[in-house]
């Protein structure tokens, strides 16, 4: 049996001090990750992450610069999983973008809200708690191929280093 995955794109964007921006999502709690989410049938993968973009974070293309694009980042749904159901999970192309607009040009309510917060956070920083199990082995792959953090400083056991933005309440 061939097992298919939806090909997802996700967005590494990096501020000028070079911290990673990441969002906690509206339905899961304290679960933060990058921007990211499916190609859509006809889209290329520059095409989708513009997409996913302005209906995630509302930022057009003026407002990033994508430094560099890495594809064939494959994690698998568990067994049992509703996710999706028709695919065996996700595979991934991640593009590092540097931000060139100003953290007030984010905004998550453009569009259908996915995400009640946000921070910027050093990459070292990010917790995998607060991520799915099944997604911590492609996480700390890219982490290591585009941040270049190995067994000894990958991300993990993070500690949140600012307060988090939108429409929930700051946390200290």
């Amino acid at each position: 049996m061939k097992e298919r995955f939806r090909q997802n794109v996700a967005a590494l964007l990096v501020d000028a001090k070079g911290r990673l921006l990441i969002c906690e999502r509206r339905d899961f709690a304290n679960s933060w990750q990058v921007p990211q989410g499916g190609i859509d049938r006809g889209e290329t993968p520059a095409e989708a992450l513009q997409r996913e973009l302005d209906e995630e974070l509302g930022l057009e293309p003026h407002h990033y610069k994508v430094l560099r694009q890495q594809s064939g980042y494959r994690y698998w749904f568990p067994p049992g999983s509703k996710a999706l159901r028709n695919y065996a999970g996700q595979e991934q192309t991640y593009f590092l973008c540097k931000m060139l607009a100003a953290d007030t040009d984010i905004r998550l309510d453009k569009h259908k809200p996915e995400f009640v917060k946000w921070k910027w956070i050093e990459p070292e920083a990010y917790d995998f708690a607060w991520l799915p199990a099944f997604k911590h082995p492609v996480y700390r792959e890219v982490f290591r191929d585009f941040f270049g953090l190995g067994e000894d400083d990958s991300p993990g056991q993070g500690t949140q280093t600012t307060a988090p933005h939108g429409a929930g309440p700051s946390i200290a």
